[in-house]
């Protein structure tokens, strides 16, 4: 404690007040500052996540679109070519597999039936084109009339599934996107409200400062002042119990001594004379 005041002063030390003044401010604004940017990291860590896996789920629920109409469009190219030959292959495994990844990477609880509604149209696609070989083969049934009346409504219903999900999916994002705004804003807020305290507690420190330093010290100066040019009787007085305050009281304590002394000399020269 050397540094706030002199050993065995047990006055209030004024290195004490302005320290303890200046490190409230000080410490005011660096918990904001660490609230502020923690805030803002839990916030945009979270939000980051939801985003990118809406990202995700729309990258994934186009490629399902895309191998379902590549699919589409060539069994459409066998019945309009009238070969059978061209019949495609349908990776209905990793059509599965990315099924399943769009499942995982959606997080909204709204989205996971449309998800479902997807699955049992593309179920219900899968299980018509599988008897496009049987229908194709077949005299009594016309290939085309069997293409645009049955295959293809249920593909309808699966593009218009898929569409839903992704117009779902959208929404989602957009929504965290806002949300992802409105978080940053609320996460700055500690930092406005900290600065504001901090400046409205520089302003009191420096009424304080002027009240209690400042202007003593000028009172002070001008007391000695009016003192030495005048000699006019110094009694300068102030509440307090800091150094400043002793520093006064030290101060009238001389100019009376020296006062005293100055009489004292002028009465031994009349005497003298």
């Amino acid at each position: 404690m050397k540094s706030f005041g002199t050993k065995g002063d047990k006055r209030a030390s004024m290195r004490l007040k302005l320290f303890a003044s200046l490190g409230s401010v000080a410490v005011i604004l660096l918990v904001s500052g660490i609230i502020s940017i923690f805030e803002y990291r839990r916030m945009s860590d979270y939000v980051s996540e939801l985003i990118a896996s809406n990202i995700k789920s729309i990258n994934l629920s186009q490629r399902l679109a895309d191998m379902t109409q590549e699919y589409d469009m060539q069994m459409l190219s066998v019945v309009l070519k009238n070969d059978l030959t061209l019949m495609p292959d349908f990776d209905l495994a990793l059509f599965q597999e990315q099924a399943d990844s769009l499942k995982n990477s959606v997080t909204s609880t709204s989205s996971l039936p449309i998800v479902d509604t997807v699955s049992t149209s593309f179920d219900l696609f899968m299980k018509t084109s599988l008897k496009f070989d049987e229908v194709f083969l077949a005299d009594t049934v016309d290939t085309k009339e069997w293409f645009f009346g049955t295959l293809q409504p249920s593909y309808n219903k699966f593009r218009n599934d898929i569409n839903v999900l992704n117009s779902a999916i959208h929404g989602e994002l957009m929504s965290n996107s806002a949300d992802f705004d409105a978080g940053f804003y609320r996460s700055i807020i500690p930092g406005v409200v900290s600065v504001g305290a901090g400046l409205l507690l520089v302003m009191l420190l420096m009424y304080f400062i002027m009240a209690y330093y400042v202007n003593p010290i000028y009172k002070m100066s001008s007391g000695i002042d009016n003192y030495r040019l005048t000699g006019r009787k110094y009694g300068y007085a102030f509440d307090g119990d800091d150094q400043l305050a002793n520093i006064n009281a030290g101060i009238t304590e001389l100019i009376e001594e020296n006062v005293e002394l100055k009489t004292r000399v002028k009465n031994l020269r009349g005497y003298e004379y």
